[in-house]
């Protein structure tokens, strides 16, 4: 039964690899990957043929003739013991899905509101290469701000004004997921896995910045120095204009609005963090916050534009709540659910995961490169679960706060991700908003990804084994 749960994940992973080429989209295997999975578990679970593992490391078991030969407090404690683990990794899941469908809202209601124009205006180059730094700054900073996600979602928006041309606009998008996913590994909150790091006190936010934001930029800098070099971002933009039924260019029209809801929609994702901060409540809460917030200023803000209330109707939440991807929020639902899975299948006493996270430490005793397969399998699976797996792996007591294995642990699973479309965060959504193709990443921006892992990782184990230890 076990191999069928690995084998339902790995041939559901190849449909989503080759959704083009099968002309399917990638929510439909996803989905079906998920709850297949979890069916089979279940029945494997129920047959006594599969134990299960929380995320707490208890193992529950059926035993090996199944729930006939149990006691009735056994059966119930083994059923509740399952049941408990679906809905603490759907609860997980929830967080990010609801995070997600707030930010996404948010950035809506800013672009029906015409909010990106006024970034847009900020941007006068047609130079495709200090555009391309440009946006490469902007996400390399907002990620560390507003967290990769978030950050990858306005500089998509964004960019759809800048560049109409999908074609050339999605070599931009590409090297902005790496950009914001390596702004996101040196901030406690720029990150999913930093997040958790920072939560399980493995590390600190002034140990993060100090250690980390120097490999993060060599990071981001490499890629984006050697792209620079590459044709498509050689030359200028051609950018016409479209123009409104009364000849005046689309991009000099304005709300008196605009400006106000840009600064507002942004300050309000900026506000999470601090929501967190001061209240100790996870992330979606606070983001739950900011779209109240949003979304009733959105409301009452329209009187002063003197609009009908069909005009109105147009500039509304529920509006935006229409445009958002929620093929891409289905998707994140079944992938992730899929990989919580196999992290809940027990392999001897451990989660599948969690034994391939210690024979890996077996096997290569130099616990540098264990740290580097991880950020290359970050980018083939959920980096969470992995990160999840690491931090189970070793002792706190041995490795205390800001200690090396954390740093490192942080950059590898934050901008390995890069490596693959699918791999983090900011590329799924990047994939779900401008239908990015798998294998079109894999070609064309893989290698440039990997370059800046490399970079980084180098430049942090030269900082952390020469400087430090002189020290």
């Amino acid at each position: 039964m076990l191999s069928a749960v690995i084998a339902c994940f790995v041939i559901g992973y190849v449909v989503i690899v080759f959704e083009h080429p099968l002309r399917l989209d990638k929510t439909v295997p996803a989905l079906l990957m998920g709850a297949i999975c979890w069916a089979l578990l279940s029945l494997g679970f129920n047959s006594g043929a599969l134990d299960v593992v929380d995320s707490y490391g208890q193992l529950f078991s059926m035993g090996g003739h199944g729930v006939d030969h149990l006691s009735d407090a056994a059966h119930h404690d083994a059923e509740h013991g399952f049941t408990g683990t679906l809905l603490h990794h759907l609860g997980k899941t929830a967080e990010i899905l609801i995070f997600l469908i707030g930010a996404m809202t948010i950035v809506e209601i800013v672009d029906l509101h015409r909010g990106f124009d006024i970034l847009k205006g900020w941007i006068s180059t047609r130079s495709k290469k200090k555009l391309l730094w440009i946006v490469g700054i902007l996400g390399f900073i907002l990620s560390a701000i507003i967290d990769n996600l978030t950050a990858t979602i306005v500089l998509v928006t964004l960019l759809r004004k800048l560049v109409p041309d999908r074609e050339q606009r999605i070599w931009y998008i590409a090297l902005i997921v790496i950009a914001a996913n390596a702004g996101g590994a040196w901030s406690p909150i720029g990150d999913v896995t930093t997040t958790m790091l920072w939560i399980g006190k493995r590390v600190s936010t002034a140990g993060l910045i100090e250690y980390l934001i120097i490999p993060s930029l060599v990071c981001f800098a490499v890629p984006f120095l050697f792209a620079s070099f590459m044709k498509p971002f050689q030359g200028n933009l051609v950018t016409p204009e479209l123009e409104s039924d009364e000849g005046v260019p689309v991009s000099e029209e304005r709300l008196l609005s605009s400006k106000t809801m840009l600064f507002l929609g942004l300050g309000m994702i900026v506000f999470v963090p601090i929501f967190k901060t001061i209240t100790h409540l996870p992330p979606y809460i606070g983001m739950m916050l900011s779209l109240g917030v949003v979304w009733l200023v959105s409301e009452y803000i329209h009187p002063e534009e003197d609009f009908t209330e069909e005009r109105k109707a147009a500039y509304s939440a529920h509006k935006a709540l229409s445009r958002i991807e929620m093929s891409s929020i289905l998707f994140f639902l079944g992938i992730l659910m899929a990989v919580a899975a196999i992290e809940t299948v027990a392999v001897g006493e451990v989660g599948a995961l969690r034994a391939v996270a210690e024979s890996l430490d077996a096997v290569i005793p130099n616990q540098d490169i264990v740290i580097m397969i991880l950020g290359f399998l970050s980018a083939i699976i959920d980096n969470v679960p992995l990160v999840a797996a690491s931090m189970g792996m070793y002792d706190l007591g041995a490795y205390p706060v800001d200690s090396k294995l954390w740093h490192f642990i942080a950059f590898s699973a934050g901008t390995g991700g890069s490596m693959l479309i699918i791999g983090s965060a900011a590329g799924v959504a990047a994939m779900g908003m401008e239908r990015i193709d798998f294998i079109w990443y894999f070609k064309k921006i893989a290698w440039l990804a990997f370059v800046g892992f490399a970079a980084g990782a180098a430049v942090f184990l030269l900082i952390e084994n020469v400087f430090n230890t002189a020290g």
